[in-house]
């Protein structure tokens, strides 16, 4: 049987060539409507969000890192340099792109100590909570074969990089370290508060001294670079980066300044030479034409290099651990009771205010009976003058002018000569010490006349530090002028321009009679010069005259008398503390000296001839002073005994 197409028109088994027409009009709508749609997301996408989308995409492959400015050198009054800059090579990380496994191949690759990788981990935290988009330093002052390494591998370590950047040295190792200080990374709680400053969370800051006092001077001012990077985290070539950034693409970065120090090197090595076998002290020199810093010795100490990023854990817990407390600075913060030193504030209260006289003699039988208290004297010397109880540092008769003048009076002329105030100088806590008044003991108890006789001998709660009692000693010497301490000369730019230069300012002028200021003068010379004076029976110096006067200060302790005695030379702090303060040459005097050690013992044996060293080197080498010819003068050594030259 044969079948007819069913293929043609009429049929029913396929649609009508007018039903065909109107699907293909849906399905050319359709595809209208979508191409439409596609070319108005497009628009959308390239005119009106455009450059949102360009922007970000930018911001995806630009990255930015600030450029670290050459910080400003510290320079002492001859140009030699204290803190400066040398080349390093500081390695960076992206937090973003630190994975674990980049920091375990990282800390495999350099052989990462524990206080590295804690250091490392501790940056990151701080730069992932800043930016994680943006490098951070993670290990400063790497080696060169370290940083070879990591320059070598850095397709396996993503975010990784390697700078060769300006890093700060210390050429003097540990000289003048509480003067100078030291620099270390921002903590995450500095990094929030500075950041609006213009610092990045990788700097290091000044942390102590002229470091941390001058940080806006030194610190200078970051440069930019904007560089392009691929999807790995590596940088692209030049070429490349330009077409993704616009404009300039590095600000230079400006150096900071240097600053100049009154402080002379040489003479500052002379003075910590002479504490070097003492096992804590300070030293104070300062001219008293000027009052300008001339030495500043604080002892023991630290070495800034290592403190600046290389302080290990344990090297840490050592310094903090040592009870002479290396970190507190000696001549500038702490304070301490300054015994004899302190007499010449009894002594011109009494005759400015007509209670004592030169020429006035009271019979010292070794104690004084007030109510029903001895106070012991350091020895029985007999019918005394005021000179010479300065000279034997006879305790009687300073508490007898005691009696007379009081306590407040006392206070009223320590507090003329810059006690219980800061001295202003800046730097380190400079503290004020403590001048007790009768209104200072009624706040907490009942004052008693025994305070007073304290008080006169530098005693009981009076409290100085060694800046103070160097400022007032070079008030002495100079008729009366107590100056601000000067411890920064001028400011240079980097290129030696002078950018500020300080003027020396004085603090007040002490109202002090010619006659009470040559009776205190005429004891300090007997001090250093005449037998019997508690200094020259520990040596005599013969290059220039000296006024001097020793101290040995007391402390408060419950320990057997017999403990005090042992190790005269080493520290024990149940040893009284040892001073002395003076000035050289007597007459026109070029320097104020103080020499303190803590828990030394007698200020005759043990910090007059440290005194008598350091005059020494300052009047042989710095001034070019011949020793005298003679084979009978006698010379300390540095442990206090009497030679001949």
């Amino acid at each position: 049987m044969l079948l007819r197409s069913s293929s043609g028109p009429g049929s029913g088994n396929g649609p009508s060539l007018p039903e065909l027409h109107r699907r293909l009009k849906w399905v050319a709508l359709v595809v209208l409507l979508a191409f439409g749609f596609l070319v108005g997301r497009l628009w959308q996408l390239q005119v009106m969000r455009g450059d949102s989308y360009y922007e970000r995409t930018v911001s995806n492959v630009v990255k930015e890192r600030y450029l670290p400015s050459v910080r400003g050198k510290i320079l002492d009054a001859k140009g030699v340099p204290l803190a400066d800059n040398r080349p390093a090579f500081n390695i960076y990380a992206t937090p973003k792109q630190m994975t674990d496994a980049t920091r375990i191949e990282l800390s495999r690759m350099l052989g990462l100590s524990d206080d590295e990788l804690a250091k490392l981990d501790e940056r990151l935290a701080v730069g992932k909570k800043r930016d994680p988009r943006s490098p951070v330093l993670i290990l400063e002052d790497q080696g060169r074969d370290r940083a070879a390494l990591v320059e070598q591998s850095l397709t396996k370590l993503p975010g990784v990089e390697v700078h060769h950047e300006p890093y700060r040295f210390y050429p003097q190792g540990d000289l003048a370290a509480h003067l100078i200080g030291y620099m270390t990374q921002m903590t995450a709680a500095e990094a929030d508060r500075l950041g609006n400053q213009g610092y990045d969370p990788s700097e290091l800051v000044g942390r102590y001294g002229l470091e941390s006092a001058w940080e806006n001077y030194l610190r200078g001012k970051k440069g930019k670079e904007l560089y392009a990077v691929d999807a790995r985290g590596q940088r692209l070539d030049e070429k490349t980066a330009a077409t993704l950034i616009a404009g300039e693409r590095t600000t230079a970065a400006v150096p900071g300044a240097n600053l100049v120090v009154t402080v002379d090197v040489e003479l500052q090595k002379i003075a910590e030479k002479a504490v070097s076998h003492v096992a804590a002290a300070a030293v104070v020199i300062v001219e008293p034409r000027t009052g300008k810093i001339r030495a500043l010795v604080s002892k023991p100490s630290f070495d800034p290099n290592v403190m600046t990023g290389h302080l290990t854990r344990a090297e840490e817990t050592l310094l903090l651990s040592d009870p002479r407390k290396p970190f507190i600075d000696k001549a500038l913060r702490a304070t301490y009771p300054p015994g004899s030193v302190f007499k010449f504030v009894t002594a011109l209260a009494a005759l400015e205010d007509g209670q004592g006289a030169e020429d006035e003699s009271i019979f010292c039988t070794g104690q004084y009976q007030l109510s029903k208290t001895t106070f012991k004297c350091n020895g029985s010397h007999g019918k005394l003058d005021l000179v010479g109880a300065i000279q034997h540092s006879c305790n009687v008769y300073f508490w007898e002018l005691a009696q007379r003048i009081g306590l407040d009076r006392m206070a009223e002329e320590a507090r003329m000569f810059g006690f219980g105030a800061p001295t202003n100088l800046g730097l380190n806590g400079d503290a004020g010490g403590r001048i007790p008044t009768k209104a200072w003991y009624e706040k907490d108890s009942r004052y008693k006349v025994g305070f007073a006789t304290n008080a006169a001998t530098g005693q009981g709660d009076v409290e100085v530090t060694v800046l103070q009692m160097a400022m007032a000693y070079a008030a002495l010497a100079n008729g009366g002028t107590l100056w601000v301490p000067q411890i920064v000369d001028r400011i240079e730019g980097s290129d030696g321009r002078p950018i500020k230069t300080y003027e020396p300012a004085v603090a007040r002028r002490v109202k002090l009679s010619a006659d009470s200021l040559d009776t205190w003068r005429r004891g300090m010379w007997k001090v250093t010069n005449e037998r019997g004076g508690t200094a020259f029976d520990h040596g005599t110096f013969d290059l220039v005259p000296v006024m001097g006067k020793t101290g040995t200060a007391e402390i408060r302790t419950k320990k057997r008398k017999e403990e005090d005695e042992r190790d005269v030379e080493g520290y024990h702090p149940t040893r009284s503390h040892a001073w002395f303060a003076g000035w050289a040459p007597a007459e026109d005097p070029d320097i104020a000296i103080v020499v303190f050690v803590e828990h030394g013992g007698s200020g005759g044996r043990v910090a007059w001839p440290i005194a008598q060293q350091i005059l020494d080197g300052y009047f042989t080498k710095i001034k070019g002073m011949p020793r005298p010819a003679s084979d009978d003068v006698r010379v300390p050594n540095a442990r206090g005994k009497v030679l001949k030259r």
